[in-house]
């Protein structure tokens, strides 16, 4: 491990890249983005077909964060991929992707304590790794958004249905058509909240050292990898991302431990948010070059990338992948536009970030044909 970026020759952000099982256009990839339009019983909405298609140009697409289990639901109109019926609705969206060209992995998700009551069964509390409410909102359905509720802390005779959950969901994803899964173990959500002393107060084998706490999070990326083949798994980590209330002690050691331990997995990529999510890249310190140094695999890197960081990124070997969000709401034609340097679209109203139709989700607009 410890790899030197020196030892490799230069490469660009518009060239191929090999993944794990996929085999990938260019290194740009489209990362997950909830956008809450999803159709009854969390199958995948009208338009999410035509979304998708539109950015299929991209090296690689990270489809939403998806929902597990009906217990891992916390959010109005988020899709699922653990039914017969969703499984129908995602096949549609990926042959389309597929048919042109793209290739196309599912996020799957367990909001844990970032949810409500109104979501789950009975009206149960969440689950989290303990009793431990998070200081943050999510969006329902009938009151918009509200606090999150208190959750419950999980019973560790219930943690092997949470890692079959995550098995079961990647299993549904291949059915779907999707060429694999990237488990989402960032952002205050269930796998997170386990990794982080400040969320994380068990006394069990799942809580206390770090060892302890990243236990659930390799668990469920092993049970994916045994079930669809480890090569067709990517891991997203956020190590001081405060999203969903989330923090710890000792970022650094923890994330070190944690990517070490993904390393001899064989997974197709680790995915990092690099500073606070959707902010500023160097809210807390932390040596990101050294936790790059510690994985012996392909490396995505997200958060604030524009065309010449990006570029950049890859060209010194820092990065193999490196993923854009907002960007690609805005420019379906995204590699076209980066790769040509290109303007880009602006983006519409937040208000079209969540939930909705078509305006602000399939509306916009592309560059026009070159003439022949």
């Amino acid at each position: 491990m410890n790899r030197a970026y020196g030892t490799r020759s230069a490469r660009t952000l518009f060239e191929p890249a090999h993944a794990g099982a996929f085999n990938l256009a260019n290194r740009i990839v489209m990362a997950p983005l909830t956008r809450n339009r999803a159709g009854p019983a969390w199958i995948p909405g009208p338009w999410a077909k035509e979304y998708y298609t539109q950015r299929a140009t991209a090296g690689l697409i990270i489809a939403e964060a998806t929902q597990v289990s009906a217990q891992a639901l916390g959010y109005a109109d988020t899709p699922g991929c653990y039914t017969d019926a969703q499984v129908i609705g995602w096949k549609q969206v990926t042959d389309a992707v597929h048919a042109k060209g793209g290739i196309i992995v599912l996020q799957l998700w367990h909001t844990g304590r970032i949810s409500h009551t109104s979501f789950q069964k009975d009206g149960q509390a969440p689950v989290g790794p303990s009793a431990i409410r998070a200081k943050t909102k999510t969006f329902t359905a009938g009151e918009g958004f509200v606090d999150v509720s208190m959750p419950r802390a999980l019973g560790l005779d219930a943690i092997p249905g949470i890692v079959e959950s995550f098995r079961h969901a990647s299993l549904c994803a291949m059915r779907a058509g999707f060429d694999g899964v990237e488990v989402h173990g960032a952002h205050g959500y269930l796998l997170d909240a386990f990794l982080r002393d400040g969320t994380n107060h068990r006394t069990d084998a799942y809580g206390g050292s770090i060892a302890n706490r990243a236990r659930l999070l390799l668990e469920v990326t092993a049970a994916c990898g045994s079930a669809i083949g480890a090569d067709r798994v990517g891991v997203r980590i956020s190590p001081v991302s405060t999203a969903g209330d989330s923090h710890d002690s000792n970022p650094q050691a923890l994330f070190d431990h944690v990517v070490t331990s993904l390393s001899p997995l064989g997974l197709a990529y680790v995915h990092v948010v690099e500073g606070e999510t959707g902010g500023a890249r160097d809210s807390l310190p932390f040596d990101y070059a050294a936790l790059r140094g510690r994985f012996d695999g392909v490396w995505m890197v997200n958060n604030g990338y524009d065309r010449a960081m990006a570029i950049a990124a890859v060209a010194s070997g820092r990065a193999d992948l490196v993923s854009f969000g907002r960007l690609f709401i805005a420019n379906p034609d995204l590699v076209e536009r980066l790769s040509t340097n290109r303007p880009l679209n602006t983006l519409m109203g937040q208000e079209t970030f969540y939930g909705g139709g078509a305006h602000g989700y399939t509306d916009y607009p592309t560059l026009p044909a070159e003439p022949v």
